[in-house]
């Protein structure tokens, strides 16, 4: 194993996504210490950045999730410091959590994802509103454009519903996603490396109580199903993963990822939603099931993130 030097596992954050950052973090500085790895716990809502330098960190194990740690800001004062961080850089982050700018780019690249409309708090009426279902269909999913974890998302079954769901979105955010519902198989893909070297893991297929894959459900509830394998019909998992290996590649990601997917229950298209750059670490989390499926450990694969750590600006100062 890689001497690492001493390296800081930053958590907690100031985003909505506090809470399930702290057991991401939790979980991976344990795994971190367990192989023998100088690992700290630093929470950039509680301590100043400039602290990491000052106290001689080397490399950091980013767990954020959401603003504020996963949407490039972090990585841009990492870049300015010079300490290697895990996970993709600046630009691929901030991109990636902004899910019209995603859709934008693969759809520009090919690659399926639902219809959508953006809705602009203080730029839209009620007309408007009540109007976007006529475009895209009902039932008809609403969200934040630059939030993680189901936070603020809403499924609208009737044309009765848009109104608070838009306003329930708009607190959060000032862009307000309103994208197609694609009925079907709802799975996910990690992926790793880089460049030609980006390989994804097996794929997951998520059942959630009455399909419901809401913030509760994914953290804090043992009733959703992951079932890995998958067991989808022959020749839909490889597709399924070349096809976000490429999604991932346009990005610019690297390091690590995962891409969320509906497949159509009808037509077996399959359509992608996201990419989390910044992935879940938990006891309920998706990246380390699907990479135990393919014999690579909790411990391990924290270790392996931490040996690809890197700056955009290359060898640090």
């Amino acid at each position: 194993m890689m001497d690492f030097g001493k390296v800081a596992v930053l958590m907690g954050g100031a985003s909505a996504e506090r809470e399930v950052s702290l057991m991401s973090g939790s979980g991976v500085l344990k795994a971190l210490r367990s192989k023998g790895v100088d690992a700290h716990a630093f929470d950039p809502a509680e301590r100043d950045l400039s602290d990491l330098k000052r106290e001689g960190f080397a490399r950091c194990f980013i767990a954020l999730h959401g603003r504020l740690g996963e949407d490039g800001t972090v990585q841009g004062a990492l870049e300015l410091l010079g300490i290697p961080y895990t996970g993709s850089g600046v630009m691929a982050s901030a991109i990636s959590m902004d899910k019209v700018m995603t859709k934008r780019i693969w759809l520009s690249e090919g690659i399926p994802t639902p219809r959508y409309q953006l809705l602009r708090r203080g730029a839209y009426d009620r007309r408007q509103i009540i109007e976007v279902p006529d475009a895209l269909g009902l039932p008809i999913i609403v969200k934040p454009a630059r939030e993680g974890s189901s936070i603020g998302v809403t499924k609208v079954a009737g044309y009765s519903g848009m109104v608070a769901a838009v306003e329930s979105a708009g607190k959060l955010n000032d862009d307000i996603l309103c994208e197609e519902c694609i009925e079907g198989d709802e799975v996910t893909c990690p992926v790793l490396g880089q460049d030609d070297g980006a390989y994804a893991l097996p794929v997951i297929r998520i059942v959630a109580p009455e399909g419901n894959y809401d913030y509760q459900n994914k953290y804090f509830t043992d009733s959703t199903q992951y079932l890995v394998p998958a067991n989808l019909p022959a020749g839909e998992e490889e597709a399924i993963q070349a096809l976000v290996v490429k999604a991932y590649r346009v990005l610019g990601c690297r390091g690590w990822g995962r891409i969320d997917v509906m497949i159509d229950r009808v037509t077996r298209k399959p359509y992608l939603l996201e990419i989390n750059t910044s992935p879940g670490m938990t006891g309920h989390s998706l990246v380390p099931m699907s990479a135990k499926a393919a014999g690579i450990s909790y411990e391990d694969l924290c270790v392996r993130l931490l040996e690809h750590t890197a700056l955009d600006a290359g060898v640090p100062a």
